[in-house]
This record gives C-alpha cells, sequence and structure tokens, in this order.
C-alpha cells in the first residue's frame, strides 16, 4: 500500500534570523577553538545545523542528499527541488584548505547543468553561479568569512542564497544573479582597496614582507630581517608612504647574505624575551624561540592541541604548523628547507615570520588551548 507524500512547509518566523545568528556565533567559537578538524566535522557540526536552521529538511536523504553520485562524479551534498533533483551543490573541505578546491566542484556542476554551487570550508563559504561567464574566481557571487564578517552580515547572506524557502521559489537564485550584475559590487571593492592597503601595511602577512625583502636585495645586494621591513612599513603609513630614502645609498659591489645564514643575526641587537607558563618564567633569546617553546609546552599540556591547531585557517597560503614540512611555504621549497624546525616528532614548524606575525600566531595558539592551560600562560612579543 503506497501512502501520499506529505509536504512539510516551513514558513520563515520573525526568530529565524535570531536563531541563525545564534548557530553562527557557535560556529565562530568552534573556529577560534579549532573544533573542526576534518571535513566530516564541518560537515555535520557546521553545514547540515546551518541547514537546519535555513529550513532545510535535513534528514530527508532525498532533499539533502549527501555523497551525490552521478556518472563517476561525485559532490559532498545536493540540495535539492523538488526532491532527487538538484538545485545546489555543495563541497565541504576541512578549515583552511578550499584554496585551489573549485575546479572539481566546477566540472561536476557546469556538467550538470547546476544553477548554484557551493563551496565551503566551515569558515569561508564561497557562492557560485557556474553557468556565467570567466574564471572560476569571476564567477563567484560573494565570499563570506564567518570570522571577517560580523553576524548579521554572514545570517543575511546565508539567508538570501540557501534559505529553503529561497531556493525552492527561486528567490535565491534570481538574487545571485542580480548580485553577480549588479555594479555596485565594483563600486565596493574600490572604496575598501584603500583599506584593504591600510591593514596590509598595518599587520602585513609574512609573504608581503618577504616580496619587500627580496626586492631590497635585488637592489642593495642585501636581504632585511624580515621586523625590519614590518618596521617600515608601518613607519611608511604613519608618514603616509614618503619613502624616500633617509641615506646615500651605498658605493661599492654588492654583498649577497650567504645562504641559509640565520637572519635574525643580520645587524640585531640582542635582546632578551620571556614568558610565564603555569608558573615558571622561561627566558628566551628572540621572538622565534619564544614561539617554538610555547608550541612545544602546548604540545606537551594538551594532546589535541596540535591537530585543533593544524585545522585552523592559517595564512593566506601557508600553514603555521604541519606534518608535511613543504605545507609550510607552498611553492618554496628553499624556506621550507632553511626556516622550519621540528619542533615536536612528527610536527614542523615555520620560523620565517616578523615579530608582529609571531605575535598573532601565538594568539592564535592560545585561542586554540584548553580554558585552564590559557589563563595559565602569559606572553607577549611585541
Amino acid at each position: 500500500m503506497q501512502f501520499p507524500r506529505i509536504r512539510i512547509v516551513r514558513h520563515k518566523t520573525e526568530g529565524e534570523s535570531v536563531t541563525i545568528s545564534n548557530h553562527i556565533e557557535k560556529i565562530r567559537e568552534g573556529l577560534r577553538r579549532g573544533t573542526f578538524t576534518s571535513e566530516a566535522a564541518v560537515s555535520q557540526g557546521i553545514l547540515l545545523p546551518a541547514l537546519h536552521e535555513l529550513g532545510w529538511p535535513v534528514f530527508d536523504t532525498n532533499v539533502v542528499v549527501p555523497e551525490f553520485s552521478l556518472e563517476g562524479r561525485r559532490v559532498d551534498f545536493a540540495l535539492c527541488h523538488p526532491p532527487s533533483r538538484p538545485s545546489v551543490f555543495v563541497e565541504v573541505k576541512k578549515v583552511g584548505l578550499s584554496e585551489g578546491a573549485d575546479r572539481q566542484l566546477f566540472e561536476y556542476a557546469f556538467h550538470l547543468g547546476m544553477p548554484m554551487a557551493i563551496l565551503t570550508d566551515g569558515q569561508e563559504w564561497s557562492f557560485y553561479l557556474p553557468g556565467e561567464q570567466g574564471r572560476y574566481d569571476e564567477r563567484r557571487v560573494y565570499k563570506l568569512d564567518l570570522l571577517e564578517r560580523d553576524i548579521e552580515e554572514s545570517a543575511n547572506r546565508l539567508e538570501r542564497y540557501l534559505s529553503y524557502e529561497r531556493v525552492c521559489s527561486g528567490e535565491a537564485l534570481k538574487a545571485a544573479r542580480s548580485d553577480y550584475q549588479n555594479v555596485a559590487r565594483d563600486r565596493e571593492i574600490e572604496a575598501a582597496l584603500p583599506r584593504a592597503w591600510a591593514l596590509l601595511l598595518e599587520e602585513p602577512d609574512s609573504l608581503l614582507l618577504e616580496l619587500l625583502a627580496e626586492k631590497v636585495e635585488d637592489l642593495c645586494g642585501y636581504k632585511p630581517d624580515l621586523d625590519l621591513c614590518s618596521k617600515f612599513l608601518s613607519r611608511s603609513q604613519k608618514q603616509g608612504m614618503d619613502v624616500a630614502p633617509t641615506q646615500p645609498p651605498m658605493s661599492g659591489p654588492k654583498q649577497h647574505t650567504p645562504k641559509g645564514r640565520d637572519r635574525t643575526t643580520q645587524s640585531r641587537t640582542i635582546e632578551n624575551f620571556s614568558f610565564v607558563f603555569d608558573g615558571k618564567t622561561y627566558q628566551a633569546g628572540s621572538a622565534r624561540e619564544v614561539m617554538v617553546k610555547v608550541f612545544q609546552l602546548l604540545a606537551e599540556a594538551d594532546d589535541g592541541f596540535l591537530e585543533r591547531f593544524a585545522s585552523r585557517k592559517h595564512g593566506k597560503k601557508r600553514r603555521y604548523i604541519s606534518r608535511d614540512r613543504k605545507d609550510l611555504y607552498p611553492g618554496h621549497p628553499d624556506l621550507a628547507e632553511e626556516h622550519s624546525i621540528e619542533f615536536v616528532p612528527g610536527w614542523w614548524l615555520g620560523t620565517n615570520y616578523s615579530r608582529s606575525n609571531i605575535q598573532r600566531i601565538l594568539e592564535l595558539a592560545l585561542e586554540v588551548a584548553q580554558p585552564n592551560i590559557r589563563a595559565s600562560i602569559r606572553v607577549n612579543v611585541k
């Protein structure tokens, strides 16, 4: 005997945005602690609860289809309307590892004529229209970072592109296409460029500092320490980027720093650093030594710390720690060889960072550490 299919319609209530906002806040807390250590954790702890709050019947595998497969291809989730007919593909990656994963998703989505595709590592959500023109990144409607955007903006974007009712009615796709074509996006980018540049100068990523150091070496033969580059950028920002040389250029032939020489020994005043861990004071000769020792102590005190920290999003492309040394400096095997240390067996830590970078890495480590351990440590290398 066949029973008629019962369709449950979930109407949006006044409190719905509050509910998804609460979930986003929980996600942010979990991301900061490094709770989501695998793709499965991102799927079960972030994506599926978010879909539930957005109205999707996550227990109906004809609507939210896991491991959707067709013609030898597979995508993590297919969101269907009507049931068993995909409307949105969702590909899930481990936190911090979504870079470059759009190609596989696009090939599948485009092949099946999928109007919308989403790539997420839990922290970053990229919404794509595969059928539009241009490179993969040019067909991205919006990139949402749950730790960078405020909660209200994050909730609004998720509801706009991913709420069950809006996907079923076609409003989500209509909104995505409108946003894709909206020239206001270009104006927002132009408005954000000066602020983005100012933030880069204020807290420069190690890749920016490395590029500056290499260019200085090209010009004069000496490769400066990354701390010196960081101070220069900070001073230039305060002076309105007046970068005129304060001293005449040196004469004579170029002299190159011998390969493999530790940059911390170049034109640096010897400094003493110390930090407190579990009531004991530790001494170090540099910020890098502080970083290495803190990571060793945290790994010893907390068995799960390294896996949780590794699951966090790190630099733009680099990984601060990794089991594979090459992941620390993608595309730069020379840096991986010269500026990394196996601080505990099986784990590598990059050391080619300025003092301000190291401070941020340590702050990230303390976010991930267990509360009782976090309360027992005091460290500052600024």
